[in-house]
This record gives C-alpha cells, sequence and structure tokens, in this order.
C-alpha cells in the first residue's frame, strides 16, 4: 500500500470492517435471547452473562494485548484475534449447554479484546497529523453499526431459521473481518514510539475514565440487549422487536459524529458530558413510559450523541502524549469491566422484578452514573 490520501481512507475502510465484527458478535445473543432461553433453558441473568462475557477478557487482557502486539505488530495480532472471533462464534453456535455456550463467548471475547485494543493505534499511524480526529471518530461509529446490523437482522434470521444459524453468520463477518486485515497494510513509521512507565497518578486517571466511559457504553448496550424483551412483552415479533430497537443504535451514527463536531466548536467537554449523559439518562426512561416506541428508542439514539467524543479525549487531553498509550490500558480495563458486569445485573434486575421494563430504567440509573467518573475524574486532574 503506497503512502496517499486513497490509501488511509482505504486502510480506515478496512478497518472499520473488521471492527463492525466485533459490534455484530457482541450483540447477537441479545438479539436471539428468546430462542436462546427455550432451547437451551437458561434464565435472563444467564443470558445477562453470556451478554456480558464477551467483555470479561478484557479485563485480564487489555494491558498485556497491548504490549504482545507492540512486539509482535499490531496487525499480527489483530489477525489473531478475528481467528479467534471465528472460532468462538461457532462454539457457541453449535453449544448445547450454557457452559459450553459460555467458553464460545470467551474464546470470541478474547479474540475482540486483542482486535479492539489495538486498531485505533494502526489507524492512528496512518493519520497521525491528518484527519486524526475524523478519523477516529469514524472509527467509533463502526461499533454501532455493528450493533444496529445484529439487532435489526438477526432476530429476523434467527425467526426464519435457528439461533445458531444466526450466531453462525457473525463468525462469518469476522472472517470477512479477518480477509480485510491480511490485505490492510500497516503505516509507515518515522520514529519508534516513545514508551513511558505507568505513575500512581495515571493510573487513577485511567480507572475514573474508565468508569465513565464503561457507565456510558453498557448503558446504551443495556438498552439494545433488553430493548427487544420489552417490545415482545408488548405484543410484537422478535424480528419487528429488533428493527425498532435498531433505530436507537443507527441514529448514533449521526449523533455522534455531529457531538464531536459540537464538542470542538463549544470547547466545553465538562458541560457536554454531563448534560448530554443526563439527558441520555432521561431519554432512556422514556422507553418503557412511552406507547410509541420507535420515537421513544430514536429519541435515545440522538440523546447519546454529544458525551462520546469530548469522554474519549480525557485522557489526550490531561496526559503529555507520551504517557498516553499506557494510561489507556487502565482505562479499557475499566471498561471491559463495566461492560462485563452490567448485562448480567441488568438480567438479574428482571428476573428479580419480572418486569422486561426493569433493565431498561437500570440502564437509566447506569447512563446517570456516568456524570460521577467525570466528577471524579476532573477532580483527581486538578489535584494533580
Amino acid at each position: 500500500m503506497m503512502p496517499g490520501m486513497a490509501n488511509r481512507w482505504l486502510a480506515l475502510a478496512l478497518v472499520f470492517v473488521a471492527r463492525m465484527s466485533m459490534g455484530v458478535q457482541f450483540q447477537a445473543v441479545a438479539s436471539v435471547a428468546p430462542l436462546v432461553v427455550t432451547d437451551l433453558g437458561v434464565s435472563y441473568a444467564q443470558i445477562g452473562w453470556l451478554i456480558g462475557i464477551y467483555m470479561l477478557p478484557g479485563v485480564f487482557f487489555a494491558l498485556p494485548g497491548g504490549v504482545i502486539g507492540q512486539r509482535l505488530g499490531e496487525r499480527r495480532l489483530v489477525v489473531v484475534g478475528l481467528a479467534l472471533m471465528v472460532v468462538g462464534g461457532a462454539t457457541t453456535a453449535w453449544a448445547g449447554s450454557f457452559t459450553v455456550a459460555v467458553a464460545g463467548r470467551v474464546v470470541s471475547g478474547i479474540g475482540a479484546v486483542l482486535m479492539n485494543i489495538l486498531l485505533p493505534k494502526l489507524v492512528a499511524d496512518w493519520f497521525v497529523g491528518r484527519e486524526l480526529s475524523t478519523a477516529m471518530a469514524l472509527l467509533l461509529t463502526s461499533w454501532p453499526v455493528g450493533l444496529g446490523i445484529a439487532t435489526a437482522t438477526l432476530g429476523g434470521v434467527a425467526a426464519a431459521t435457528s439461533w445458531r444459524t444466526a450466531m453462525l453468520a457473525t463468525s462469518a463477518l469476522a472472517g470477512l473481518g479477518l480477509l480485510a486485515m491480511l490485505v490492510f497494510r500497516e503505516a509507515a513509521r518515522t520514529e519508534a514510539p516513545a514508551r513511558a512507565a505507568l505513575v500512581a497518578h495515571d493510573v487513577r486517571l485511567g480507572v475514573a475514565g474508565g468508569f465513565a466511559w464503561g457507565c456510558f457504553n453498557a448503558s446504551l448496550v443495556t438498552v439494545a440487549a433488553f430493548g427487544p424483551g420489552l417490545l415482545i412483552a408488548r405484543g410484537l415479533p422478535l424480528g419487528e422487536a429488533g428493527r425498532i430497537v435498531s433505530l436507537a443504535i443507527w441514529l448514533t451514527m449521526l449523533s455522534v459524529p455531529l457531538g464531536g463536531l459540537l464538542s470542538d466548536r463549544v470547547g466545553r467537554p465538562t458541560l457536554l458530558i454531563t448534560v448530554g449523559s443526563l439527558i441520555a439518562a432521561g431519554a432512556t426512561l422514556l422507553v418503557p413510559a412511552w406507547s410509541h416506541a420507535g420515537l421513544a428508542f430514536a429519541l435515545v439514539g440522538l440523546a447519546v450523541g454529544p458525551p462520546p467524543g469530548p469522554l474519549m479525549s480525557l485522557l489526550p487531553r490531561a496526559l503529555p502524549a507520551e504517557r498516553v498509550t499506557t494510561t489507556f490500558g487502565v482505562f479499557y480495563t475499566v471498561f471491559y469491566v463495566m461492560m462485563a458486569l452490567t448485562q448480567p445485573a441488568a438480567g438479574f434486575v428482571r428476573d428479580r422484578a419480572g418486569d422486561p421494563a426493569a433493565p431498561i430504567v437500570f440502564g437509566a440509573a447506569v447512563m446517570a452514573a456516568t456524570v460521577i467518573g467525570l466528577a471524579i475524574f476532573r477532580r483527581l486532574e486538578r489535584a494533580a
């Protein structure tokens, strides 16, 4: 791949496809949950574990994965990660028990975290000094695109065939991402990357920032995961319920880039994160209250737009460049903890309350907690 504008945008497109497959595979269980409950005889709390455990390997692999990728080559490790996603998706598809399904999700999750933590670095190498913010914003949208595709289509696929077919489709998409990364070529590096050891202050900032980012994302995923169940309880078929919930996810592809642009123009990231998170929490509470489901989910998708850009900019703005990469390892470790634990907690809330609206209310509370993480981050930043 020769240097040039066309090539760096092609590189971004290939990375986009690879990362999108992670969003599809993560959301797959939620999209076919009612069928899995019936077939495997599991509870909704166990469904929550199947959803959330996909993120659990990030707790253990976020930091070492970055070190290994730096030594062996980021692209090579991304290819390994996608291969694990293919194997893990197939294992889950053919699972005859909850235990085997968990094993498949863990294998997929290991592959996903190895890929996810290294793709931003590959993009940054191509776009350093040239449209970097735009490239990163587009990379972030690959996740909601994957969630939206899964939510809108996999329920219908499962209803027409089986939930196992839908899970196999996620392996096929991961295989497509693998092929994309085999075509991908890393940008030429002009200098060795700077390295810096973690210090206590950086760790604290990483924990606070990761908590805020984890709360924000876990809330949106909870709505996407348990929203179809709420609509099915109101009498909608699985496929239609998934398409309605996907409205929220599709609209984030518009609202998130616009939110980042607004943050750059206004220059008040703390205000946008605080107000945006609270408005998004309020919009989430409207989902079980409104009879017009499509409008309610669309409002959520628009409301979550402003915070992501400034949230992901917290560490780069607070720390010297040579200390950002290592601190992001801590940031993503906490993020993965939040993502892994929130979904089973939401499933537990649903089982205990016996109300399909309960996980949505829980998700609104998690969204509001984003503000707590931000407040801690700012206090630590000022104390430095």
